[in-house]
């Protein structure tokens, strides 16, 4: 006697069980704990130079894009946009979510006072953009 053989010789039996297994997994799939959309928030870090006078395009060239070369060797790094406007540039950072936002923030730290004596006379000021951690 094989495995299928009671289920071949009682068919209402086992269209009765599979309707029950299917009602049973659809009415557990309902109250499953998953969102489509999670509520994730990257570390991220904020960084802004000023350059009075300076064009958007001086200030990407000489200031934007030298602070990113430097950034991007940073460990755990995903994302870097920058926008440059008359006279100031904005850098975000984002970075792992493994990442630690303080150890990320040292780092920066670190990359902006190696670069700032060359592209310009004010350091770079930057901010952190800590995410909000859920209560379990």
């Amino acid at each position: 006697m094989n495995f299928s053989y009671p289920f071949i010789r009682r068919p209402i039996g086992t269209t009765l069980l599979a309707i029950g297994l299917f009602l049973v997994g659809a009415v557990a799939y309902r109250f499953l704990p998953v969102a489509s959309l999670p509520n994730i928030e990257f570390p991220t870090i904020r960084i802004g130079a000023n350059r009075p006078g300076a064009d958007p395009v001086t200030m990407a060239a000489s200031v934007a894009a030298p602070l990113e070369r430097r950034l991007a060797e940073i460990a755990g790094v995903t994302e870097i946009t920058s926008v440059s406007s008359l006279g100031s540039t904005s850098i975000a950072v984002q970075f792992d979510l493994n990442r630690s936002i303080e150890g990320a923030a040292r780092d920066v730290q670190a990359a902006i006072n190696a670069i700032c004596q060359p592209i310009c006379r004010t350091c770079p000021i930057f901010g952190r953009a800590i995410p909000r951690r859920r209560q379990s």
